[in-house]
């Protein structure tokens, strides 16, 4: 929503509010009664364990410090309070609904999902399978073709619904607006294989499809400085996508690692790792644990070494502050000293693999 002007001078502007339907991941339960408070949302509807119905400006919410603790933003545009669960007809009625709301507003791509993604029933991954379904049959198709979620353009509008036992929630917005291109911002990411070497594999495969909402994805070949690299997760994933990988680290990495080609390992520390003159890296990675501002320090130090207009990925740890205050004080500090090594926030959001921290992409200026 857009700011509301008054007739009256002395009045200023007046921000007007719409339905929200906002996601704040499970890890921060004991901070939300601050985060909504933020949220100036009024008395917040729960749906599910990470849903919430508030009413707000989302142009608003993303620039406020309460914006990184929203994973995904979706303006209701058209909200059904039911049970589909226990409605005859309910996909055929929804979908009747949906095509009369917003079929003539050319979305680029219809995508459904559910309201509590981790829950155990399946019954809702079902339905909002079969409701898309059907929603596509009876919306007219574009000349192009529906896009679907790998395809869809970030600063295009997309129909995003979420369906659960508590109804039906559709909007249409971009999926940089609406952080994310899935319905809820979540990506499957599968973590268990014979091949994963450490949970950080999906964490870095989740940041750099969220990194599409902002620019294109690095070609294969590029070179990435990894601090802190092992036992090697994020390394893994890092070469698997044909990238070549400097990974530091005082701890050695996974033994299926050695001699993984395009991989060089430094067995050191990084607070006393240089890299060979004239290196230059189109990449800098830190998923450290420890001091943030320690880490922080480090990726400014070391970006020295990135192109103009690369990239670093940088993994905020907020375990050593407890309270809302206290996580915006941190990452006001941390931009701030990376602001003085030359590096530019592009964006910062809670991944669904991420804990108790925040993923924060920079870009190196000139």
């Amino acid at each position: 929503m857009r700011a509301n002007h008054s007739d009256d001078a002395d009045a200023g502007p007046q921000v007007s509010t719409m339905p929200l339907l906002v996601r704040v991941p499970e890890v921060f339960a004991a901070l939300m009664p601050e985060i909504l408070g933020a949220m100036d949302s009024g008395k917040p509807k729960r749906f599910g364990k990470e849903y919430f119905l508030i009413q707000g400006d989302p142009e608003v919410l993303r620039a406020s410090e309460v914006g990184k603790f929203v994973s995904w933003c979706l303006p209701v545009e058209h909200g059904w309070p039911c049970r589909p669960e226990n409605m005859e007809g309910f996909v055929e009625k929804a979908a009747q609904g949906l095509a009369k709301k917003f079929g003539g507003l050319q979305p680029q791509a219809i995508l459904i999902g559910q309201l509590d993604p981790s829950g155990p029933n399946r019954y809702f991954k079902t339905l909002a399978s079969n409701l898309r379904g059907r929603v596509l049959q009876v919306f007219p198709t574009p000349a192009d073709g529906w896009k679907g979620v790998e395809e869809q353009d970030p600063g295009q509008s997309t129909l995003f619904c979420l369906v659960g036992k508590e109804g039906l929630y559709c909007g249409m917005v971009s999926p940089r607006e609406a952080n994310g291109f899935y319905p809820g911002g979540t990506k499957y990411i599968r973590q268990t294989s014979a091949e994963t070497i450490s949970r950080a594999g999906a964490k870095i495969a989740e940041a750099l499809h969220f990194l599409g909402l902002y620019q294109p994805q690095l070609p294969a070949g590029s070179k990435w400085l990894e601090l802190g690299a092992s036992p090697g997760g994020m390394t893994s994933e890092l070469l698997q996508r044909g990238y070549t990988v400097t990974a530091v680290d005082r701890a050695a990495l996974d033994a299926r690692l050695d001699g993984a080609k395009g991989l060089k390992f430094t067995r050191a520390d990084v607070a006393t790792f240089v890299p060979p003159k004239g290196t230059k890296y189109d990449a800098v990675l830190s998923d450290m644990n420890g001091d943030p501002m320690g880490a922080i320090r480090q990726v400014g130090r070391l970006s020295a070494f990135l192109r103009p207009g690369g990239l670093a990925v940088f993994t905020l740890k907020t375990t050593s502050v407890d309270s809302f205050a206290g996580i915006n004080t941190l990452e006001h500090t941390i931009l701030a000293q990376a602001a003085r090594d030359g590096l530019t926030m592009v964006a910062r959001t809670h991944l669904t693999y991420n804990r108790n921290e925040f993923t924060v992409f920079f870009r190196k200026e000139g």
